[in-house]
């Protein structure tokens, strides 16, 4: 299969850039893939993981909380809000912030501060889910 150049940047680090033969990415319509190739497109992303296919064989996955996706001949680029492998998440620490992002839901006082929870929560459960895939 044919290789393209794919980098995944948060505003942290960058945290893959290399190439690869295809990248699977939660989309806010929807999961896409992109292979070489691919017809220019730019998109929001939704919190989910993101698989990237080296030509090695070896699959890396990464979980994003939302961000920008960039489709365009130099290859494909992914914008993070925040991102990290799935490897480097702690199921523990993971269930702990939920409790917490679940008693501030309760706690909150305004519709501010209940939507600004409920988002919250849903991208934390959205990452726990990721990990038990």
């Amino acid at each position: 299969m044919a290789a393209f150049h794919f980098e995944l940047v948060s505003p942290e680090k960058l945290l893959f850039s290399g190439d690869v033969e295809s990248v699977v990415a939660p989309g806010a319509e929807g999961q896409f893939t992109v292979l070489k190739d691919h017809a220019p497109v730019m998109t929001t992303l939704k919190a989910g993981v993101v698989t990237v296919a080296g030509g090695d064989g070896k699959v890396e996955k990464l979980f994003v909380r939302g961000g920008f996706a960039d489709v365009n001949a130099a290859g494909f680029t992914i914008l993070a809000e925040l991102a990290l492998p799935l490897s480097d998440i702690e199921a523990g620490k993971l269930d702990a912030d939920i409790k917490n992002a679940k008693e501030d839901f309760s706690d909150a006082k305004t519709d501010a501060a209940r939507l600004a929870a409920s988002e919250k929560l849903a991208q934390l459960e959205e990452m726990r889910a990721a990990l038990t895939a």
